[in-house]
C-alpha cells in the first residue's frame, strides 16, 4: 500500500506533462540534497518551490492549469527538504498566499515534525487572515495536535465567521467533546446572529452538539 506522500507523488506525476515530470524529479532530488548545499544564496529547492506554479503544466487531456498541481509539488518539496524551523518561517514570511497554504498543508508531512514554537506562529498568522483557503489549511492535523485550546476555539469561530466549513477542522469531534468554553462561545455567537436577524450556520449546531458529548476523561470515575 502506498504511503500518503507516495500517493500524492504518483497522483501528481500522472497529471503532469513530460517536461513537468522531469522538472519535478530534478527538483525533488535537489531538495533531498539540501544538507549538502553550501553555496551562497537560497538552496535550489526553494527556487523550485517558488517556480512550481509555472513549472507544473498538466498533460494533454488534463484540462487547464490547476493550482492543486503546484500545491502538491510544494508539499513534496518541503517533505524532501525537511527544512528547519528558521527556514520554514523565512519561507512562509516571503511566500505568496498559495505558497503559504502549501507550507501549512505540509506541516503534517515534515519529518522530523517542526517543533511547535517554530510552526505554530505560522498557523496563528493564517488564522488572523481573512483568506479562507489559508484558514482551512491552518486548521489541519498539525493544529489539531498542537494548537492550544484558546487559539483552537477561536479558529473554530473564525471558520464560522468566514464561511469555512467545519469539516476543514481536523480533530473537531475529539477536541470539541465536552468543551464547555467552546459551547459558551458558540451559544453567544448564535445569539448574536439571531438578534441581528441572520441565520445560524448549520455547522454551528453540529459543533454545539459535539460539545454536549462528555469526554472520556471527564466521564472516567475518580480513583478511590
Amino acid at each position: 500500500m502506498l504511503t500518503p506522500l507516495a500517493s500524492l507523488r504518483t497522483g501528481l506525476e500522472v497529471q503532469l506533462d513530460a517536461d513537468s515530470r522531469e522538472w519535478l524529479h530534478r527538483a525533488l532530488a535537489d531538495a533531498a540534497d539540501t544538507p549538502h548545499h553550501t553555496g551562497p544564496g537560497l538552496p535550489p529547492w526553494e527556487r523550485h518551490f517558488a517556480a512550481a506554479g509555472r513549472r507544473c503544466v498538466p498533460a494533454a487531456g488534463q484540462g487547464g492549469p490547476a493550482p492543486g498541481l503546484a500545491e502538491t509539488a510544494r508539499i513534496l518539496l518541503l517533505h524532501a527538504a525537511s527544512p528547519g524551523g528558521e527556514a520554514l518561517a523565512r519561507l512562509y514570511e516571503h511566500a505568496t498566499a498559495p505558497e503559504r497554504r502549501a507550507v501549512l498543508l505540509a506541516l503534517l508531512h515534515l519529518d522530523p515534525p517542526p517543533v511547535p514554537r517554530a510552526a505554530l506562529p505560522l498557523v496563528e498568522d493564517a488564522l488572523r487572515s481573512n483568506d479562507t483557503r489559508l484558514i482551512a489549511a491552518a486548521l489541519g492535523p498539525y493544529a489539531a495536535e498542537h494548537l492550544d485550546p484558546h487559539q483552537w476555539r477561536h479558529g473554530v469561530l473564525k471558520c464560522l465567521f468566514t464561511g469555512v466549513p467545519l469539516s476543514a477542522v481536523a480533530g473537531l469531534e475529539r477536541r470539541a467533546r465536552g468543551d464547555a468554553e467552546l459551547a459558551r462561545m458558540l451559544t453567544d455567537y448564535a445569539r448574536e446572529r439571531t438578534a441581528a436577524g441572520r441565520a445560524v450556520p448549520d455547522d454551528l449546531h453540529h459543533a454545539l452538539q459535539l460539545t454536549a458529548t462528555e469526554s472520556a476523561e471527564s466521564s472516567r470515575p475518580e480513583e478511590p
